[in-house]
C-alpha cells in the first residue's frame, strides 16, 4: 500500500485552513487535532509543520505549543570529582570482578559519607573490601549484611531514619550505618586497630586473624592505586596540552 508523503498531507490542511468553510464547520475538535499535527510536524523537523503552525497563529494569535522534553537531559550540576571515582571504581570492578557501575556508586557514597563524618573514605572502602568484596547482598551466618556488613538488629537506632533495617542491603544506607559505627569506635578507644577489632567483634587478644591489619593493609594500597591514577591523569593532560595548536 502507497503511503502519502508527510509534506503533502500538512500542505492539504494548509489549504483547508485558507477555507472559510473550515472555521465555519470545525472549531475546538478541529484545533486540537491541529495542534497533534503542528506537534507532529515539528518533531519530525518537517518545514511544512513550520508553516503550518504560522498559518494557525495569523488566524488565532500566538499559540502555546507544548513542550517536547530533553531526551538527553544535562545534569544540573556535575561531580567534578567523577572522573576520579570511576577511575577507582573502574580498578575495584577488575579486582574483586563486580561491576563497574556500582563500584563507581560506592566509591562516590563512601566520599560523601566520608566528608560528612570526618572520616577517610579509603577507610571506609578498605573495610568493604575486606568485609564483603564489594558485595552489597553479602549476608553472613551471624546476620551481618551489605558491604561493610552490618548486624541491623544491634544498630536499630541508626538503621531507624533510614528507613528501618528492610534498608540494610541498600549502598547509603549500609555504608552510612557502618561509617558511624565505625566512627563510634574511634572515638571511643582513640586507636584505630582498637576501633577496627571493635567493628569485627573481636578483643585485642583474638584480633580476628589479623582483621585490623588486612584493613590498615588495604587502605594503603588504595591509596597507593589513587596516586597512580592521579599521576596517569597528570600525564594525559599533559599529554594533550602539548597536541594543542599554541595559542595566537
Amino acid at each position: 500500500m502507497a503511503k502519502s508523503h508527510p509534506a503533502s498531507s500538512y500542505e492539504h490542511f494548509e489549504h483547508a485552513l485558507s477555507r472559510p468553510t473550515f472555521w465555519a464547520r470545525n472549531t475546538a475538535v478541529g484545533i486540537a487535532v491541529l495542534l497533534s499535527i503542528i506537534t507532529l510536524a515539528i518533531l519530525s523537523n518537517a518545514p511544512a509543520g513550520h508553516r503550518l503552525a504560522g498559518l494557525i497563529a495569523q488566524t488565532f494569535g500566538a499559540l502555546e505549543l507544548p513542550q517536547v522534553p530533553n531526551r538527553n537531559p544535562v545534569p544540573a550540576e556535575v561531580d567534578p570529582n567523577f572522573a576520579k571515582y570511576r577511575a577507582l571504581g573502574e580498578h575495584l570492578a577488575r579486582r574483586y570482578r563486580v561491576s563497574a557501575e556500582m563500584t563507581t556508586q560506592v566509591v562516590a557514597k563512601a566520599h560523601d559519607v566520608g566528608n560528612e563524618l570526618k572520616l577517610d573514605p579509603m577507610l571506609i572502602l578498605a573495610v568493604i573490601a575486606v568485609e564483603s568484596r564489594f558485595n552489597p547482598i553479602a549476608e553472613s551466618v551471624m546476620g551481618a549484611k551489605g558491604l561493610m556488613q552490618v548486624i541491623p538488629r544491634f544498630h536499630p537506632e541508626k538503621f531507624g531514619p533510614l528507613g528501618g533495617e528492610q534498608v540494610a542491603f541498600e549502598t547509603t544506607a549500609n555504608i552510612t550505618v557502618g561509617a558511624k559505627i565505625l566512627k563510634e569506635y574511634l572515638g571511643r578507644t582513640g586507636d584505630l586497630n582498637d576501633a577496627l577489632q571493635l567493628y569485627v567483634g573481636a578483643t585485642n587478644e583474638e584480633n580476628e586473624n589479623g582483621y585490623s591489619s588486612k584493613v590498615i593493609a588495604e587502605r594503603e594500597r588504595l591509596q597507593g592505586v589513587v596516586r597512580q591514577l592521579q599521576s596517569r591523569a597528570v600525564i594525559q593532560q599533559q599529554a594533550q596540552a602539548r597536541l594543542l595548536p599554541p595559542a595566537i
